[in-house]
């Protein structure tokens, strides 16, 4: 039987203990990500006091020794004794799984937290906590470390009768966690985002380190305004944002919607204000309502002939940004991640709700309807032309094996776990790559110039580009509602780019189009970019590269800044040989790449920077550039 296996082997974890064994299955990681989720439990703790009416502002400070203040005006955990735990409410909050005031009904309606273990996990995975509560008009502080009591809790005094709400400061655990710096621009996201969804709510984010700064998130308009602030960079087809809101049976419906010119559809939905990156029941709801409301209103007023085929909900969603935050008392998620609302009611309440105001709106606004129908017209014209071209191209696959792009050198191993695609630009760096490349399981694709920029192009007019045709053909997993990840060819796709100005651009054109057609090949760790070295630098019969300039400082300090020294600085891979860019760039043994990411934290800030970069409104995107350009390094002009 091998090793013993008895009732010895069963371990009980104490308290907190099961936190700090495994900390992903209560925070998803111990990487930055994780380290950022304690925060938002203890933030979205105090917006659930803001969604009960009793918060109107919570500031987040993160101080010089990393650690971080969050501090809300609500009622103040209560400190009074649990009597089921014989301890104080506020010590059971943060000592105690599945504790607090979201179960059993009583203390929030709605509540977003991570199902109530919010508070005790943050305090388990800290290496000292610290909690203030001001309530009736007396001060009690409390101090935890690594989730454990070590300062019990006690009255220190009197405060304002009128002051009243809960300070947690703490400290990430640095024993847990792979990195304990916080960065602002990820709270930052994170915050305004809340502040938008919580109507009234104001945020203030404030950091204490090197660079000192404060900003306030503050939104009246709540998700309309949100939407407002996502369609910046594109043009508005009619002025209002359109909005729905009211509760039906139990479930409070808030959507916001606003069509631009832009040809990619961006639908953010929210339960308890927790972001669904899956959607869920919410979503279908209202796509069903959009679908069925447009298509009624077009058929009775004409624009839709009786001879014309209905829109579909892709046609009437092309340019379409849209916010959809439903509140429900008990949600239920499904999928593997969570991240998808199961709750079978909330379908009826959303497409009852959007359906009736949707259509007061359209009737009361005849010039927006008749835009956002003309638009949908158009879009259905330009996705037959493209189904055409995409039935066209299937054809040709069947009558002539897989039809692979001739310009591509593939690799002779048929298994995709371990080959890699090489998008490189430009025929003399594919030259280079190809005969550097190892044959066996490393493929070539040499793409001609910049690709076509998909943020201002029809589905019709992607599928006519033959640069995006080729890698479309070359990747096997079709687009959009073709998409199929297990026919992958190639389980790394690898954008290999000149580290100058027109190469970061093709970069970014590529990374738009996997991002708008085929999202999930990033979501799933497929895509990557190449990093090859900045500098050359010889002395003697030795060689070192450099791929940075911190790296060939470093180097010049080893070996010294002699006159003999040759450094050559790469401005383009066409001008490395096959065997320093083998060496340098392609070889997995001693390659650096670099993982491209989404954080479905940030999911409508990275739109948004898309759509800044790549979208016509020059304005945002010299803002951009110039808010940004002290994170760029080593990038030629």
């Amino acid at each position: 039987m091998g090793a013993e296996y008895n009732a010895d082997q069963i371990q009980i974890l104490e308290g907190l203990e099961a936190v700090r064994k495994r900390p992903g299955m209560y925070i998803g990681s111990t990487s930055g990500k994780g380290l950022h989720h304690l925060v938002y439990e203890i933030v979205d703790n105090s917006v659930d006091e803001a969604l009960a009416g009793y918060c109107s502002t919570i500031e987040v400070t993160i101080h010089s020794d990393h650690s971080v203040t969050v501090r809300d005006d609500g009622r103040g955990i209560p400190v009074d004794i649990q009597k089921k735990a014989g301890i104080s409410a506020l010590e059971v909050v943060f000592t105690i799984l599945h504790a607090g005031g979201k179960f059993g009904g009583g203390g929030y309606k709605v509540s977003g937290g991570l199902h109530g273990v919010g508070a005790s996990v943050v305090n388990a995975l800290s290496e000292w906590l610290e909690v203030e509560v001001c309530r009736e008009g007396k001060r009690y502080r409390e101090k935890f470390s690594r989730g454990k009591v070590i300062e019990p809790i006690r009255m220190e005094g009197d405060c304002d009768p009128k002051q009243h709400g809960t300070t947690v400061r703490f400290l990430p655990d640095k024993t847990i966690f792979e990195e304990t710096v916080y960065d602002y621009e990820t709270l930052r996201h994170r915050l305004r985002e809340t502040a938008f969804l919580t109507k009234n709510l104001k945020i203030i984010l404030r950091d204490d380190r090197e660079e000192q700064k404060e900003e306030t998130f503050h939104y009246e308009g709540g998700i309309q305004e949100f939407i407002t602030y996502l369609n910046r960079g594109k043009t508005a087809l009619y002025d209002q944002v359109i909005y729905c809101e009211d509760t039906r049976d139990k479930v409070v419906v808030e959507v916001a919607i606003q069509h631009n010119d832009s040809y990619n559809e961006n639908i953010y939905t929210f339960v308890n204000n927790i972001n669904t990156p899956e959607g869920g029941t919410h979503l279908t709801g209202f796509k069903n309502a959009v679908t069925k409301t447009f298509n009624d209103y077009a058929r009775a007023h004409k624009i839709l002939k009786d001879n014309e085929s209905n829109l579909s909900g892709e046609d009437i969603r092309e340019g379409m940004t849209a916010i959809v935050s439903v509140k429900v008392e008990n949600p239920q998620f499904e999928g593997q991640t969570k991240q998808k609302l199961g709750n079978s009611e909330v379908i009826a309440a959303v497409s009852s709700i959007v359906g009736e105001q949707l259509t007061y709106f359209l009737e009361q606004n005849p010039g927006a309807a008749k835009v956002i129908c003309e638009k949908a017209i158009l879009a259905q014209r330009a996705r037959d032309a493209a189904r055409k071209a995409r039935d066209l191209t299937r054809r040709k696959s069947a009558l002539d094996g897989m039809a692979l792009p001739g310009k591509l050198a593939d690799c002779s191993s048929k298994n995709p776990e371990e080959c890699e695609i090489f998008i490189v630009e430009g025929d003399s760096a594919g030259g280079s790559a190809k005969t550097a490349r190892s044959r066996a399981t490393q493929a070539i694709l040499p793409l001609r110039g910049k690709i076509l920029n998909v943020e201002k192009a029809r589905l019709d007019r992607v599928y006519e580009n033959a640069e995006i045709k080729s890698m479309i053909t070359a990747f096997g997993t079709g687009i959009h509602e073709d998409f199929d990840l297990s026919k992958l060819r190639y389980n790394k796709i690898i954008i290999m780019t000149d580290a100058d100005v027109d190469g970061a651009h093709i970069a970014t054109l590529m990374l738009t189009f996997i991002y708008r057609f085929m999202p999930e090949l990033i979501r799933k760790g497929h895509v990557y970019l190449a990093q090859p070295p900045l500098y050359k630098l010889e002395k003697g019969q030795k060689v070192w590269y450099a791929y940075s300039d911190e790296e060939l400082n470093q180097i010049l300090s080893e070996v010294g800044r002699d006159q003999n020294n040759k450094i050559q600085r790469y401005k383009g891979l066409g001008e490395m040989d096959a065997e320093q860019l083998w060496e340098t760039t392609m070889d997995p043994e001693h390659r650096t790449l670099l993982q491209i990411q989404i954080d479905d934290d940030a999911l409508s800030e990275l739109d948004r920077t898309f759509v800044t970069l790549m979208g016509d409104q020059v304005e945002p995107r010299r803002e951009f550039i110039e808010t940004n350009a002290k994170y760029v390094t080593n990038l030629d002009i």
